[in-house]
């Protein structure tokens, strides 16, 4: 059954034409991913759909008696009310009803009293009617319906009786969407739903509109999400609308075919065209009405033919290379029982774990788990209650914060870099800044003017300049189109450093990260796999505990055994790492010494003093040479 169609639709802002006679039909229970560039017209498409928004032109069809519910991207509640007592809105008509029953149930408690059998008999009437409706409604569930969806979306039931205006926008937007998933519509449009939600809450989310009983349009740039529950996809380019079935990597595939074979064919046109251009020129140059003929039909065959137009060229993308200027340690960072609570709330406790050179690690958990606190301990930005960060050698940190703090709101884009790299020459700092997709006169536009996306262009940007050898990053997919996110992601897959990201983005960890952190109220668990592995083995870790408990004593006792000295042996590794490190520092530090020294004018003029402490520099040096030798024997062959 079709639930909602669109026939030659058309939008247009002054000049620009925003949608060009876009048509589509919907059929009940389809699952829908709307994607294309930033500003292509997907969430005017969604406001016209709802009436907040004109048509130029077309028609748009409504099957009857559906109703449509919108979420818009950032949706801000103005109430009084508290969490619960918002989400109950909803549930008016069931709590009116719940009001009439109990009054009912009065009445016919005086009627009984009087004796009025008839009046009594369509009291009870009524009442057993009333009831009948009220069941059917789910009013004996609604309250625990509420619960359940303010829970999948990450609120804790001690948050239910927090006031609305004391929320923050994100935690705004989540109630919203929980109001609008309580409503049930008929056609639920939702755009960029995982905005402000943890991963917990994102698979909640997947989970409730696969076994959504009604239809659904997605706005996302979360391809993961795409992926779980679409199964087709409305791709707006070029003001234009086309459809592929299949999820969202299904259609990168379909996609990626169709411009191969267009692009083949548009070269064989143009071939052929240039061909017959050729024969016409020579067929005029032979001259005779004979050749002159020949020539015009020709010209008239060209003619007519049907012209394939040129295949859209993949707009300009950035180009990120993260490169570090030194090589760190082997041990990049360690994390010793760090504990940290602000007042009474405790946020984590113990925590203890290590970061080794190479490793791309994505640090997950829950909203307010403290994932954003533990990186500004690391930065040295707040205090630990407890514990200890012990950086490795060489370790020079790179972070990307998800506000963008360290940009300068009043200073220009071009200003922004220079000041920072003063040895940039004006040539350096425009090719620089083009690479970022800023150009032109952009360069001078105000930071505090940019869109969410520029700025997160603009901190990479920042980032890569650093040429630091470990980069913390904060959300760093927050505002970029999917282009963008996969530029990054090659750029990250391709770095030579190390990496701790915290993400929501699930297909982004799965493509970067081969090491996930788990950070939960219970501490930190280690994955040493991507994102579907880390998956694979919370799904599997009961099985696993099964098989476990019915091995035999010695089969654990063995396994243990075999582990134990395993670890034993990569301890033994790790401190003869340190201690080499340490050795390193120590020789440079004192061949550094040596070599001021013989600057002094008491040493050179002095040629046998000079002569004896070169020969000691030397000495040193070659000692030096070898503990670098065993070094990289060590972290290359091991590690």
């Amino acid at each position: 059954m079709i639930v909602l169609s669109c026939t030659n639709l058309s939008k247009s802002y002054i000049a620009y034409k925003v949608l060009n006679n876009i048509s589509f039909t919907i059929n009940s229970g389809e699952k829908i991913g709307l994607v294309g560039l930033n500003g292509t017209g997907k969430s005017t498409l969604f406001k016209i759909l709802t009436g907040k928004l004109s048509k130029d032109s077309g028609e748009i069809y409504i099957a009857k008696d559906h109703k449509i519910g919108y979420l818009e991207q950032n949706t801000q509640i103005e109430s009084n009310n508290t969490i619960f007592e918002e989400s109950l809105q909803v549930f008016k008509h069931l709590i009116n009803m719940e009001k009439r029953l109990r009054d009912l149930e009065k009445e016919i408690s005086i009627e009984g009293e009087n004796g009025s059998s008839e009046k009594l008999q369509n009291l009870m009437n009524l009442y057993s009617k009333l009831m009948e409706e009220f069941t059917n409604k789910n009013g004996y569930g609604y309250k625990s319906e509420i619960k359940g969806v303010l829970k999948g979306l990450g609120f804790t039931e001690e948050e239910f009786d927090k006031p609305i205006n004391k929320l923050s926008g994100g935690q705004k937007t989540r109630i919203s969407l929980a109001k609008l998933l309580l409503e049930k519509p008929d056609i639920l449009l939702l755009d960029e739903p995982t905005n402000h939600l943890d991963i917990e809450a994102i698979d909640w989310l997947e989970k409730f509109i696969k076994d959504y009983k009604g239809t659904a349009i997605i706005i996302s740039h979360d391809r993961y999400f795409l992926d779980s529950i679409a199964n087709r996809i409305f791709l707006i380019e070029n003001s234009t609308l086309k459809s592929y079935n299949g999820n969202y990597s299904t259609f990168m595939k379909k996609r990626k075919k169709e411009r191969e074979l267009m692009q083949k064919k548009y070269e064989e046109q143009q071939k052929e065209i240039k061909r017959q251009e050729e024969i016409i020129r020579k067929f005029m140059s032979y001259g005779g009405k004979r050749n002159i003929r020949q020539a015009q039909s020709r010209q008239k065959m060209l003619d007519k033919m049907k012209k394939i137009d040129k295949p859209i060229q993949d707009r300009k993308k950035a180009k990120i290379v993260f490169e570090p200027k030194i090589k760190s340690g082997y041990e990049v960072i360690k994390v010793k029982d760090l504990s940290m609570s602000f007042g009474d709330f405790k946020l984590f406790k113990d925590l203890s774990f290590s970061i080794y050179r190479g490793e791309k690690v994505g640090l997950i958990g829950p909203n307010g788990i403290g994932k954003t606190t533990l990186f500004k301990i690391i930065m040295n930005e707040i205090n630990p209650i407890s514990g200890e960060i012990t950086l490795g050698h060489h370790v020079n940190i790179g972070y990307y914060d998800q506000e963008q703090s360290n940009l300068t709101s009043e200073k220009t884009i071009v200003d922004e870099i220079w000041d920072e790299n003063p040895n940039f020459d004006h040539y350096q700092i425009r090719s620089i800044l083009a690479r970022f997709l800023f150009q032109g006169d952009d360069i001078f536009k105000e930071i505090n003017t940019l869109s969410g996306g520029e700025k997160s262009r603009l901190a990479l940007l920042k980032l890569m300049l650093s040429k630091a050898n470990f980069l913390l990053m904060d959300e760093p997919t927050n505002h970029l189109d999917i282009d963008s996110k996969e530029v990054l992601e090659d750029a990250l897959k391709d770095y030579e450093g190390t990496l701790l990201i915290i993400s929501h983005d699930r297909y982004f960890l799965n493509k970067v990260t081969n090491k996930i952190l788990e950070l939960s109220s219970e501490g930190i668990k280690e994955y040493l796999g991507n994102y579907d592995y880390y998956l694979d083995k919370k799904k599997t870790s009961e099985t696993e505990e099964e098989i476990f408990n019915d091995k035999t004593k010695t089969q654990i006792k063995a396994e243990r055994k075999k582990l134990k000295e395993q670890k034993k042996k990569e301890k033994k590794l790790r401190e003869k790492i340190k201690n080499l490190e340490s050795k390193i520092s120590e020789y440079e530090e004192k061949i550094s010494e040596l070599e001021e020294y013989m600057c002094k004018p008491e040493v050179f003029n002095d040629p046998t003093k000079s002569i004896e402490i070169s020969l000691e520099a030397n000495s040193l040096k070659k000692e030096l040479d070898k503990l670098y030798n065993e070094w990289m024997e060590l972290t290359e062959n091991n590690i």
